[in-house]
């Protein structure tokens, strides 16, 4: 359990390309303590998100690049183990909020596990696997976060200030996650798994990617401009515009050679430069939306 391989597997830093929907969902905190906000985030961050990453491994058993890892050791049994205690510390750090964000937080555990175990293994249905993965990493996220930073319970999921804002997430991540399928076909067809991606195929997978991707952005800027953060709208576009220029100029080098450029160093370069920016200006919105600055220049 304690091999180096195995830890190597729980990508503890892959989390920072979560975390755009945590500081998403603490801009929305109208009742912000610090011992919760610390709470959340390493129970989210540094157990449960780690523990999802070792037990989808653990199944996947990749021999090719994944998220985080370019050359990917083998597993071994210890790492299914390792993979349940980091649930169960997460699970364990949210009892200290309420047993409604401890559930929540067993639900995304059940799922992620239910995406890669052989028994059910969503990751083999292409449209199932992308619209559980995408439903979960974006809007359940958030509302589960925002439970967590405001000690709520299961009623956020219905609640239109945490839903609309939700969704916005979800569909961003349904135009990212076949992106970062597109570097796995080999071994996904090998095992049997028919992911987005491969259904759609490279091209078309880009096409796809930039659908939801216009959707999202639409979708954001109505929401800033319907709430007169015309603030938020403009720097919502300079953030997104470099992620938007590398898409295409990736999306120019697959067309000329899909086989050279649907690599893992382009679809990871996509996600590090799209999730820096994200979190830099979802830092920069939770600040101007809840005044923090001018709340401490003014000593309280």
């Amino acid at each position: 359990m304690f091999r180096l391989s195995n830890w190597r597997h729980l990508r503890v830093s892959f989390s920072f390309y979560l975390l755009p929907v945590f500081i998403f969902a603490l801009a929305h905190t109208p009742n912000l303590d610090p011992y919760r906000l610390w709470i959340v985030f390493f129970a989210l961050h540094f157990f449960l998100y780690p523990s999802s990453n070792g037990y989808n491994s653990y199944y996947d058993k990749d021999e090719g690049s994944i998220g985080g890892l370019k050359h990917p050791p083998k597993v071994s049994r210890g790492l299914y183990y390792l993979s349940f205690v980091f649930l169960g510390i997460a699970l364990m750090l949210g009892l200290q909020i309420n047993i409604a964000f401890t559930a929540m937080m067993g639900l995304y555990a059940v799922v992620s596990m239910a995406y890669s175990h052989p028994s059910i293994r969503l990751k083999k249905y292409p449209i199932a696997g992308w619209l559980v993965a995408g439903m979960f990493q974006g809007y359940f996220t958030y509302a589960m976060v925002y439970a967590g930073l405001n000690g709520f319970g299961w009623h956020v999921l219905s609640s239109s200030h945490v839903y609309i804002p939700g969704m916005l997430t979800s569909i961003m991540i349904w135009g990212n996650y076949p992106l970062t399928q597109v570097y796995q076909h080999e071994e996904d067809s090998k095992r049997g798994d028919i992911t987005m991606s491969i259904k759609l195929g490279i091209k078309g997978t880009f096409y796809f990617s930039s659908l939801w991707f216009l959707l999202a952005g639409l979708g954001f800027s109505y929401y800033f401009i319907a709430q007169n953060q015309f603030w938020a709208f403009w720097a919502f576009l300079a953030a997104m515009f470099p992620s938007v220029i590398y898409f295409y100029v990736w999306f120019y080098f697959v067309n000329k050679d899909a086989e050279r450029y649907a690599s893992y160093a382009w679809a990871m370069w996509m996600v590090r430069i799209a999730a820096t920016l994200l979190n830099l200006f979802f830092v920069y919105y939770f600040l101007e939306r809840t005044q923090l600055l001018q709340v401490i220049d003014s000593g309280f």
